[in-house]
């Protein structure tokens, strides 16, 4: 089992940027491809982007290619998510997923099998 915790949100302006972390317990961390999503007010569960387990492979939505980025430490069981020029639209609770022997090519949240309470990120114009 895995257990994840997302940190990093806040309130920012656009054109901020902000870096999310979410660590994760358990000893198999680099056995999951890992993923995030984000949930707005009154919308569903969105993909954000997903990375292999090696970190080698990456995917990401239409809507944040070129301005997130995500990484892996698999010594530090940690995810990243780096997001530059941060818009309103992109305010949403942000949350971490875990994916065992994942692809990046999964955005379904039903194909992810932990995941972590969430971090609010709020981008004001």
């Amino acid at each position: 089992q895995v257990q994840l915790v997302e940190s990093g949100g806040g309130l920012v302006q656009a054109g901020d940027s902000l870096r999310l972390s979410c660590a994760a317990s358990g000893r198999t961390f680099s056995s999951y491809a890992m993923g995030w999503f984000r949930q707005a007010p009154g919308k569903e569960r969105e993909f954000v982007a997903a990375i292999s387990w090696s970190g080698r492979f990456t995917n990401y939505a239409h809507s944040v290619e070129g301005r997130f980025t995500i990484s892996r430490d698999n010594a530090k069981n940690t995810v990243y998510l780096e997001m530059n020029s941060l818009k309103p639209e992109d305010t949403a609770v942000y949350y971490c997923a875990a994916d065992w022997n994942g692809s990046t090519r999964h955005m379904d949240p039903n194909e992810y099998d932990y995941w972590g309470q969430g971090t609010q990120v709020t981008v004001s114009s």
